[in-house]
């Protein structure tokens, strides 16, 4: 009650005197220009409980019912007109024919596939619409840097300040009065945005607007005045204003932000959905409820037709369809562009006066203005904690959130670490053990076919070969008729060409019968030493088989 003794404050005076803001009771406390858009009901939903939603089904602006009641009366009357004619004027001869007609259509209007079609369109409207609100160009960070980097506190530096933001508003209203039909009606000329300058602060005076229609360009030039802010950042950073470079930097690319979100809801109101996805869809709705207009019929029972025991003289059912399904259309119809007038279009007059207001404030009033520094009232408490209300103490008890596997138990022995068997084994016996699981292969193949011969340099690659030594060889014993020769890489690598050394033989013991000769086996030439193969390499088991061949 207190803030009804104050006076009240004038609107911006670029409003005109049909537009000065006003007081009222909508949530928000604005209306002007734009202000009966946007219908918000989160208030009303803020909570899930029994029937919170019905509610919702009385309001009449923006509603469903605003837009598809006539409609809705345009197909129940030609409906009853249909089913008066079937009914009164037509003869029995006629009649029978008018039942097959209906018949017909009642069979192949299932054809068309509306939801299909109208689910697709629907979902690219509303994620194209959601983007569009998106690229609105807001000034709040433009405006905290040009705060935070462009200083002074004389009236130079203020006026700095307040042209830089200026500049960026009037790009804002450039492009939206090119895309808004509610932002044109406010500013329907260049006269009119220089008009709103006679009591500043405005978007242009007299002079930016001989540059602005001086320069000889055939398109949209909403790019203009962020070329002018450019420029006067440049000037104010010759005269010192802005500091050093990486101040001016940051600037402009906030700028580049800015221009960026301009030029999006530029491109989004030059290129539409395509025209030939609204036509399928909107003659795909229109033909169906044609089909049903006749195929819902109630035809008469004593005929014995199929499904039509029952005469009634309203469709219930079928007018529950076109309220679902024309209502599906109406909804892209409304977001498939929300820069229009309808109630929950786009508030964009709102956001011209909301952007100019706190932007000016930003870098004028509240520019170096700041609190003396205390210490606040946790600064020697070891743990912080805000202080609760009594409707919001029960959150005190609540645990906070560690993460989803924190109450998760297991039992005792699972805990336990375990010996991790085959770790130390030579990797050459698991790389064969696993390729002998995987590879299902014939006796013939396994005795000293190709496979077997992969097999072992496989495991000869793995063991004998290392960047410290591959100039040797193994010295591979000889082996059973058929079965692959295994290398053994117990003694140190010889030199090819070179006699193993004989042993000594123990004293006191026999040296073994000499065994028969073994087979010969053709020494292999190991591939030269390489670093560690790319993970994009083929296995190491066609390398070896390019060696064979």
């Amino acid at each position: 009650m207190a803030s009804s003794s104050l006076p009240a404050r004038p609107g911006p005076p670029f409003l005109g005197p049909q537009s000065r803001v006003r007081s009222s009771p909508r949530r928000g406390g604005w209306t002007g220009p734009g202000a009966a858009m946007t219908v918000t009901y989160t208030a009303c939903v803020a909570n899930a409980r029994f029937g919170g939603f019905s509610k919702l089904l009385l309001l009449w602006r923006g509603s469903i019912y605003k837009l598809l009641w006539r409609e809705l009366l345009c197909f129940l009357g030609l409906y009853m007109a249909l089913s008066a004619a079937y009914r009164f004027v037509l003869t029995e001869e006629q009649k029978r024919y008018f039942e097959k007609l209906v018949l017909y259509c009642d069979q192949y209007a299932s054809l068309i596939p509306v939801s299909f079609v109208l689910g697709f369109y629907v979902t690219l409207v509303v994620h194209r619409w959601w983007n569009q609100y998106l690229c609105m160009p807001l000034p709040d960070a433009l405006m905290c840097v040009v705060v935070g980097t462009v200083h002074g506190r004389d009236e130079r530096g203020r006026l700095y300040r307040r042209t830089l933001m200026r500049y960026a508003g009037l790009s804002a209203v450039l492009i939206l009065r090119s895309v808004s039909t509610a932002v044109f009606k406010r500013f329907p000329t260049i006269d009119h945005v220089v008009e709103a300058v006679l009591a500043p602060p405005g978007f242009m005076t007299r002079e930016e607007r001989k540059k602005f229609e001086n320069l000889n360009s055939s398109y949209n030039k909403y790019w203009v005045p962020c070329v002018w802010f450019s420029n006067l950042a440049a000037q104010a950073q010759r005269e010192g204003r802005i500091r050093n470079n990486g101040a001016l930097k940051l600037l402009l690319e906030e700028l580049t932000v800015f221009r960026a979100k301009c030029g999006m809801l530029f491109h989004y109101d030059w290129i539409s959905i395509p025209l030939v996805y609204t036509q399928v869809v909107t003659i795909a709705v229109y033909s169906y409820f044609l089909a049903c207009l006749i195929g819902r019929q109630f035809l008469d029972p004593a005929q014995g037709y199929k499904d039509h025991d029952l005469d009634l003289c309203v469709p219930i059912f079928t007018l529950m369809q076109f309220f679902f399904y024309a209502g599906w259309l109406k909804v892209a119809e409304q977001l498939i562009n929300p820069f229009g007038e309808d109630d929950d279009d786009f508030e964009t007059n709102f956001l011209i006066d909301r952007n100019f207001q706190v932007s000016m404030l930003a870098v004028d009033e509240m520019y170096d203005d700041l609190a003396m520094l205390e210490k606040d009232l946790y600064w020697d408490a070891a743990e912080a904690r805000a202080p609760y209300t009594a409707a919001t103490a029960f959150l005190l008890q609540q645990p906070s959130f560690q993460g989803s596997t924190f109450d998760i138990t297991l039992a005792k022995e699972d805990m336990q670490f375990q010996r991790q068997d085959g770790v130390d084994a030579p990797l050459s016996d698991a790389h064969g053990d696993f390729l002998q699981r995987l590879l299902p292969v014939g006796a013939g193949m396994a005795a000293g076919g190709l496979l077997g011969r992969r097999l072992s340099l496989l495991r000869r690659k793995n063991s004998c070969v290392s960047e410290e030594s591959t100039a040797g060889s193994c010295a591979c014993a000889g082996a059973p008729d058929g079965a692959a020769p295994e290398c053994s890489c117990s003694d140190a690598l010889l030199p090819l060409g070179l006699p193993e050394p004989e042993s000594e033989p123990h004293a006191g013991r026999e040296p073994p019968a000499p065994g028969p000769p073994a087979e010969p086996f053709t020494v292999v030439p190991m591939p030269g030493p390489r670093g560690p193969a790319p993970p994009w390499l083929p296995s190491p088991i066609g390398e070896e088989e390019e060696s064979l061949t």
